[in-house]
């Protein structure tokens, strides 16, 4: 097998186990009443926890202590032996600890994985620029393919959903192994301080008013994202109680459904580099912005029969949501920060985004939902002021972030697009 096809596996297993659980475990929370909204909003700020934490801390063992690839493989190896122990958690305080625990082991792999990949493709002197991303595309695919073999097996609110992802991180941890070394590099290159280790050096980027307004909209769009992963699947599979939809294809199969979203991820991926040459960095994002508003906005007023082709159109319209910020974002801090603290600046953009934002957006939505959303039985939703709600909250960063961000498009960010 040659080390493309290697690489495709890999990021084929490192994102199966993600999408098994990611967007069904609100189905699994809810639906076995382990806890409210607001507890089940804590579980789901593990991510952000382990996002802010995690990534710095194994990259100074990788860079200076242990092989990449190897550091890789515990990590999943560990995190298949939590994986296998959720479902034996009840408690929302040790449920909240048990997820901690996993997504310290998960979310490094995130930033490991591509190390790992660079390495492996420069070692067989690949351009990796090329080569990576249709190799990154099968993280996707394996994505969505966790999300339907969930669905069709019908395990969107059993513990067989942990199973499943236990037994594939075992795996991908076993076969890490197996990859192409990628040394310690610390010790054989210059020196570096914790400071830059940790990518604080980034931070001097908020003296400058057009990073501090993109930071706090990063993480303001970060706390969007959060609220379509915790409870858009819960959303869909609250119908199974109104009998007029309980035979329905997306309450059967909300996972299938919601799997849309990732698919058009990557159509919108090609349509980037086109929008940012003409429209530039400003309206791409504005444009984002507009794309939850509509996203939020359908699934209020969508419905798994005559509705459902609002449902559709949402989940379509994520990836545009999704992909014109998150990329976009990321070709602003290459191409407007200083060189030397381009990676350190992409780590702060992740972090706003993945970080602070998911802790905002998971922490404010739980509370707000048990508030003002929860009916009188305790576990029943108004689902239509829930996403009103949000798409409210979207509304307004669009309409602020014109006023605010004041970015002239040029044409260096244009030439970035066409490169990459």
């Amino acid at each position: 097998m040659n080390i493309k096809s290697r690489l495709i596996l890999m990021n084929f297993m490192q994102f199966f186990i993600w999408g098994a659980w990611l967007l069904t475990i609100g189905h699994y929370w809810f639906d076995n009443k382990l806890g409210t909204a607001t507890q089940f909003s804590a579980i789901f700020s593990t991510m952000g926890f382990s996002a802010i934490l995690m990534p710095a801390l194994t990259g100074i063992i990788a860079d200076k202590y242990i092989n990449a690839e190897k550091l890789y493989g515990i990590l999943h190896i560990i995190g298949a032996a939590v994986l296998f122990c959720i479902p034996m958690v009840k408690n929302p305080v040790e449920f909240f600890w048990v997820m901690l625990l996993n997504m310290f082991c998960y979310m490094p792999t995130l930033s490991l994985s591509i190390t790992v990949a660079y390495n492996a493709l420069k070692g067989e002197s690949k351009d990796v620029i090329k080569a990576y991303p249709p190799i990154r595309t099968w993280g996707t695919i394996g994505f969505i393919a966790a999300l339907w073999t969930v669905s069709l097996t019908k395990n969107e609110s059993s513990p067989n959903q942990f199973y499943i992802a236990s037994a594939v991180a075992l795996a991908l941890g076993l076969y890490s192994f197996t990859l192409p070394k990628c040394l310690p590099q610390l010790n054989k290159i210059e020196k570096k301080s914790i400071t830059d280790l940790l990518g604080l050096n980034a931070f001097r980027l908020f003296r400058t008013p057009k990073f501090a307004i993109f930071f706090t909209f990063s993480m303001l769009l970060g706390a969007a994202l959060q609220l379509t992963n915790a409870y858009g699947d819960v959303f869909l599979g609250d119908f199974k109680n109104v009998p007029a939809y309980q035979d329905t294809i997306a309450v059967k199969y909300p996972a299938i459904i919601m799997s849309i979203s990732q698919a058009s991820e990557t159509l919108f991926i090609l349509a980037i580099p086109f929008f940012l040459r003409k429209l530039g960095i400003k309206y791409v994002m504005l444009i984002s912005m507009l794309a939850w508003v509509l996203r939020f906005g359908l699934f209020a007023f969508g419905n798994p029969a005559d509705g459902l082709w609002m449902i559709i159109l949402s989940c379509i319209i994520y990836g545009m949501a999704f992909d014109f910020f998150n990329i976009s974002g990321s070709l602003f801090v290459e191409t407007q920060s200083d060189p030397k603290i381009r990676a350190s600046a992409q780590g702060l953009f992740m972090m706003m985004v993945n970080g602070v934002g998911a802790l905002f957006g998971s922490f404010a939505s739980g509370i707000i939902i048990d508030k003002f959303f929860t009916l009188a039985d305790h576990q029943s939703k108004n689902w239509q002021g829930i996403w009103l709600t949000f798409a409210a909250y979207a509304l307004v960063i669009a309409i602020i972030f014109p006023f605010a961000f004041r970015y002239k498009h040029n044409k260096e960010l244009s030439g970035a697009t066409n490169h990459a």
